[in-house]
């Protein structure tokens, strides 16, 4: 009985995994699109996702334009593909981009709590990103 109990758990378990990932494509997939970019596909070998933390999507347009995407639970946001080799590289990048941004914005001199609040928030996901590329476990799984 606690044998089916532990199938059944693992089954739900594998079931909200994909319904996160499928949430945070869709959420990628919209980001794009509100950036004028219309995507067509995503290279899934190439992408990488962490539930509930985060997914980095390899993403082609119709122009044939290659971008790396990162959902979850931190700001949606995109850079080219010829910013990162890799996903692990990708997460690196997007830690440090978040990292300048955040100065910026500190530097441009903070006058509201919405951009305080930003600021901090690229700040923590930034540093948190960083901790996880740099988790050599976390990298070792096969793709996706």
């Amino acid at each position: 009985m606690s044998e089916q109990l532990t199938q059944e758990q693992q089954a739900e378990m594998e079931q909200a995994r994909v319904e996160w990932v499928r949430t945070h494509y869709q959420k990628a997939n919209e980001y794009l699109a509100s950036k004028g970019i219309v995507p067509e596909n995503v290279f899934v070998n190439d992408s990488r996702y962490l539930p509930p933390y985060f997914a980095v999507w390899k993403i082609n347009n119709k122009q044939k334009q290659v971008f790396w995407v990162i959902s979850g639970d931190l700001p949606t946001d995109h850079m080219p593909f010829s910013t990162a080799e890799n996903a692990k590289e990708a997460v690196r990048a997007f830690s440090l981009n978040w990292q300048l941004k955040a100065q910026q914005i500190i530097n441009a001199g903070i006058n509201d709590k919405t951009k305080h609040d930003f600021a901090q928030l690229l700040i923590s996901r930034a540093e948190s990103l960083y901790q996880m590329y740099q988790d050599e476990k976390l990298w070792q799984a096969e793709p996706v």
